[in-house]
């Protein structure tokens, strides 16, 4: 071995720290930046001329880095938006970074409502995942997650449950007269009000009248006026009757509809409303877990209608499997899109294209994606940010080490450059 190549040998030595300590620099700078991953050096010696057969070394060069993808800590932040991944994979997010419209993939996982309704990255970049109809069945293919024009459809009531007790001393009265609404309460001997919906999911005031006809036999009217299915304001019309029973000891022997059918106007005609007053005992119940007609005061205890009118999303929340449910004004809660996340053969061949985003390349392979908790895809944390996962104590003490390895390296060059100078003073 020369002393020249000696002083080369000396040379790649402080190339290749000095490229490491860029790479610690790195990490050091990004130790704050969500879901940040840190970079690894690997050195690599280098083979220089044969001496007596034997080669011999050239120093050292920089052979790779490797980015460690290991999980960093997940924290709560409250923002329903946020995203963390807990275990491997990436998220998918696509648009214009720096002049290329492609797809890229991130551990970042700080998303925002765009200004069109899109979830996007703080660099406009539109997270990817399925959407989910309104009847529960999820896309097959990814696309941008929208949530800009979200409704809760609107749903007709069909089924009305109500809970009443029907005093047993009320007066028999003659027939039930609804000509008008006075008329209507006046030949009731009890009334309720309750709230049915439509087709267009529009609310219609609905007053159920109890007629007592004397040996525990009931009958009930639900009405709503005139105005609301094309007929007369201050006139009922009928959207649903019927009968009750009820045996000496009060409990709710049978019960039967008659009439079940509103035309609201505007909206689907002949609607069904089914009405139910309890465990009946000719159905097999005990007759006194719903309706009863015992000694006491005429009163609602519970009702349960369904339907519902349409409802714009108030608020959203993210599950571990990356379903977003919306919380409606309507107060129906809906799952609405479920976030995609790739995984990769090779996670680490993946090529860093800054903003913490990253692309596919030939050595991590084509990504595979479906949704979290399958495969060997992580949960994701919804409210949540992964921190970097660098260590500052170690890469200090990592940069330490480079630190005293470049100052050796420079001790190889300045010593052959003595040397080299000792040579040329020979001729003197």
């Amino acid at each position: 071995m020369t002393i020249s190549n000696s002083l080369y040998i000396g040379a790649n030595g402080l190339t290749a720290h000095g490229d490491a300590i860029s790479i610690v620099g790195d990490n050091i700078a990004n130790a704050s930046t969500v879901g940040f991953k840190r970079d690894r050096a690997y050195f690599s010696d280098m083979l220089g001329g044969e001496i007596n057969g034997q080669r011999e070394g050239g120093g050292v060069h920089l052979g790779a880095t490797q980015t460690m993808f290991a999980q960093g800590q997940i924290t709560a932040t409250g923002n329903p938006l946020d995203m963390a991944l807990n275990g491997h994979g990436l998220f998918v997010v696509k648009g214009n970074h720096d002049g290329h419209n492609s797809t890229y993939y991130t551990r970042n996982g700080q998303f925002s409502l765009g200004s069109t309704g899109f979830v996007q990255n703080p660099h406009g970049l539109r997270l990817q995942g399925y959407a989910i109809a309104s009847d529960g069945t999820r896309s097959q293919t990814t696309g941008d997650i929208d949530l800009s024009q979200r409704q809760s459809a609107a749903a007709a009531t069909t089924k009305a449950g109500m809970t009443v007790n029907l005093d047993s001393e009320d007066a028999v009265k003659a027939g039930w007269d609804p000509t008008s609404t006075a008329t209507a309460t006046a030949t009731s001997n009890y009334s309720t009000s309750t709230t049915t919906y439509d087709s267009l999911g529009k609310a219609h005031q609905t007053q159920v009248y109890f007629h007592n006809n004397g040996g525990g036999a009931w009958e009930w009217h639900a009405m709503v006026d005139g105005s609301e299915t094309g007929g007369t304001a201050g006139t009922p019309t009928e959207v649903a009757a019927g009968s009750m029973q009820f045996n000496t000891n009060g409990s709710l022997q049978s019960q039967a509809q008659t009439v079940s059918s509103a035309n609201f106007t505007g909206a689907t005609p002949n609607q069904p409303i089914a009405f139910n007053f309890g465990d009946d005992i000719a159905s097999g119940g005990t007759g006194l877990a719903g309706t009863t007609q015992y000694a006491s005061t005429d009163a609602v205890s519970a009702t349960k209608i369904d339907g519902r009118a349409s409802g714009k999303l108030t608020d959203i929340a993210v599950n571990s499997d990356g379903s977003i449910t919306g919380t409606f004004d309507n107060g129906q809660t809906q799952k609405i899109a479920q976030v995609a996340v790739a995984s990769f053969q090779n996670e680490e061949g993946l090529t860093r294209s800054g903003d913490n985003l990253y692309a596919e390349s030939q050595s991590s392979g084509q990504p595979l994606v479906d949704v979290a908790g399958t495969g060997k895809r992580g949960s994701i944390a919804g409210g949540s940010l992964e921190a970097s996962n660098v260590d500052l104590s170690n890469e200090l003490v990592t940069l330490i080490a480079y630190q005293r390895a470049f100052e050796a390296n420079s001790k190889t060059v300045t010593t052959a450059d003595q040397m080299l100078t000792t040579v040329n003073d020979l001729k003197r």
